[in-house]
């Protein structure tokens, strides 16, 4: 399975926010800079964000994005429902009962996936970051 590119700026851009002060905006061009993607790109990215409510824009001369969530609270699966969605990623497809067989295995599948996804946080990857950096 894929995730999109979107996604996997998202992720970065959020590990980025909650690895900085929570109180201080950054802006769009240095989050760009700092994965190597175009402002404008990236803004599509952070306005799905913001919309999923996980951050906040902030504007004027020293605007930018921050969090609006705790940032123990923001876990991978959230980052990516912002930005893939919700659907199921398989969709059985042909015209038989809707008790098809292999479509509760890959429901069940995905349901594992994402329990792993909700367990995992952004501060954990945070810290992580900080105490490798520090030794």
């Amino acid at each position: 399975m894929k995730y999109s590119k979107a996604t996997n700026y998202a992720l970065h851009t959020m590990l980025h926010l909650v690895a900085s002060s929570p109180d201080k905006p950054i802006g769009v061009q240095k989050l760009a800079e700092a994965q190597g993607v175009s402002p404008t790109y990236l803004s599509k990215i952070l306005t799905k964000l913001v919309k999923a409510g996980l951050i906040e824009s902030a504007s004027g001369a020293n605007g930018g994005y921050r969090l609006l969530r705790r940032s123990v609270d923001i876990t991978f699966l959230d980052v990516i429902h912002a930005i893939e969605g919700t659907a199921s990623l398989f969709d059985c497809t042909l015209d038989h009962p809707s008790t098809c067989l292999i479509q509760q295995v890959m429901v069940q599948a995905e349901d594992k996936m994402e329990q792993h996804l909700r367990e995992k946080k952004l501060s954990d990857l945070a810290e992580a970051m900080r105490s490798h950096v520090g030794s």
